[in-house]
């Protein structure tokens, strides 16, 4: 029975995903990690279909992302939920249970939205480096 409930999360792949959704780069996160990780190492651990859950802590506090973010994070479910349910509009997010447009205005719409996403995670990875440039200065 091929029941896609079943379907595995790739907890490696979660945690490529949002690293680069970050902007932060294998060596970046390897650094965080501590001595014994490098870039390789990080490479490797994003094949991983399953990680170690304290491993998966650890890579959480790095990227201040809840262990939860790869764990349950299934990109194709997530697409699915947000086009049948939200919308957003100016920072709020509203309640939407159909689209009432026709398949072109919801793509659209979807596109519109994807693009504040990711003005929006541009701006914190803006500020991200902003601080971090602070911290680096005073050292």
């Amino acid at each position: 029975m091929n029941d896609s409930s079943s379907k595995q999360i790739h907890q490696g792949r979660n945690v490529k995903r949002f690293r680069e959704m970050l902007g932060i780069k294998q060596e970046s996160l390897a650094y965080e990690l501590g001595e014994d990780w490098n870039q390789k190492k990080i490479s490797l651990l994003e094949q991983k279909e399953e990680i170690e859950t304290s491993l998966l802590s650890q890579i959480a506090d790095a990227l201040k992302l809840p262990v939860e973010a790869f764990q349950n994070f299934d990109e194709e479910q997530a697409v699915n939920i947000i086009a049948s349910t939200f919308h957003h509009t100016q920072g709020i997010v509203n309640y939407n249970p159909t689209f009432q447009n026709n398949p072109i205005d919801k793509i659209i719409q979807l596109h519109e939205e994807k693009i504040e996403l990711y003005e929006r995670m541009l701006k914190e990875k803006d500020e991200m480096m902003a601080r971090l440039e602070k911290l680096i200065g005073k050292v």
